[in-house]
């Protein structure tokens, strides 16, 4: 073992032990994975080299933001006070605010700006436990804009302490080039942005924004088909304000998510479960926007649908950097257990990204990502906020304490 963990009580969030402690519970860690991960007593540590007794921190799998747009400039606070004062986030769209208002700031800025923007947003998830976070462009909308968002979403996986899953999001909205044109710019999206992407291996999926002031179900299936041709994965904002149909379509065509779903019908929960395509709820999107359509909670469990938690940091409707507090308003707004929020941020969110072979349990043969925390139950997770409780990440098998102090590499 390069790195021995003791003294632990574990949740492994195994489909056969789930939200189950395991208490004094030990990790083995060689190579970046998982060797063994049991109760005590069961292997010989004797002369063991590097054997960390935990005193009794709480394991879990390492966190997983699986929907954000971390990658921007510009600022919408206005955007914020406007809709404070009754106006409706389309209205303030189709006035050209919203997301078009984030992509002219985010063309102007460098890719050295970007990133620099876009690091204290991501340290935020890191001090709740994030090992893995999805990081989505679609601030651009231009083939050079669009990859530069991509590069930098790279470049944030660089980082010793975190990865990154990066998402190309071109059909995210119609540019003002392309007005009255949306045919127009899926083709360059299918013709131009999805295989400079693919060949420069800038991006692990392909999303689209399939609404009304968005792109039609017709269009975002002929975004998913390039998308597939060039063997990238697909996922999709999808039945956030109207039921248009596409969840259904994106579980068809082979999603691992779709996302926001306020409005999905029964027919699209069907869907979801036949080609067992993650539901991911975004509650920081719900409460920003004041929403009151409930997402079909009840129905995703009756078909046992896997539900996965993200932040949705953005400038405009879910500026929150916090997947603990996305957990915590999953309970709170749309009823969901601890349990099934804790899930949600680890072997489904793993499942929403197609990780789930990879990430988010503590199985042996996982990589070596874990969260240790200074608490006594799985619910606090959920239940506490503000409250520093991280005492470290553990990202392929080397430490990386929440307070900054010394770490491996």
């Amino acid at each position: 073992m390069d790195r021995v963990l003791t003294n632990l009580n574990m949740v492994t969030m195994h489909p056969e032990n789930g939200y189950q402690l395991i208490n004094n519970a030990m990790i083995g860690i060689q190579d970046g994975k998982i060797m063994f991960a049991d109760c005590a007593g069961i292997h010989d540590l004797h002369g063991h080299p590097d054997v960390i007794d935990c005193h009794g921190a709480l394991a879990t799998p390492g966190f997983i933001d699986c929907h954000t747009h971390l990658i921007f400039a510009g600022n919408r606070a206005n955007e914020f006070e406007q809709r404070l004062n009754g106006v409706p986030y389309e209205t303030i769209a189709k006035a050209g605010g919203g997301i078009l208002s984030t992509v002219n700031a985010t063309r102007n800025a460098s890719e050295d700006e970007l990133y620099e923007l876009a690091l204290p947003r991501l340290e935020g998830l890191k001090r709740d436990g994030v090992t893995t976070v999805e990081v989505k462009s679609g601030y651009g909308l231009t083939l050079k804009d669009e990859l530069k968002m991509l590069r930098v979403a790279r470049q944030l996986g660089n980082q010793p302490d975190i990865k990154v899953s990066a998402t190309l999001l071109a059909a995210h909205a119609l540019p003002p080039e392309f007005a009255n044109n949306g045919d127009g710019y899926i083709d360059l999206i299918c013709q131009e942005i999805i295989p400079a992407a693919a060949e420069q291996k800038l991006a692990d999926s392909v999303d689209v924004f399939c609404e009304g002031i968005g792109f039609s179900p017709e269009q975002c299936q002929r975004v998913f088909t390039a998308a597939k041709a060039h063997n990238l994965k697909i996922k999709g904002h999808t039945e956030q304000l109207s039921n248009l149909g596409g969840s259904a379509m994106a579980a068809r065509m082979g999603a691992t998510s779709v996302d926001h779903i306020e409005y999905l019908d029964s027919e699209g929960v069907a869907a979801l479960a036949a080609c067992n395509t993650v539901a991911t709820l975004l509650p920081g999107a719900f409460y920003f926007l004041r929403e009151t359509q409930q997402p079909p909670v009840d129905h995703l469990r009756r078909l046992n649908v896997p539900i996965a938690i993200a932040s949705d940091f953005n400038p405009g409707t879910s500026p929150i950097a916090s997947l603990r507090t996305m957990m915590n308003m999953g309970c709170t707004l749309l009823r969901l257990t601890p349990e099934e929020c804790l899930r949600g941020v680890t072997v489904n969110a793993a499942q929403a990204l197609g990780l789930q072979e990879m990430r988010g349990q503590i199985r042996v043969g996982m990589e070596a990502d874990l969260a240790l925390w200074n608490l006594e139950t799985p619910a606090e997770l959920s239940y506490r906020l503000g409250v520093p409780d991280l005492i470290a990440r553990i990202v392929d098998g080397h430490l990386f304490p929440a307070n900054g102090g010394n770490h491996d590499h």
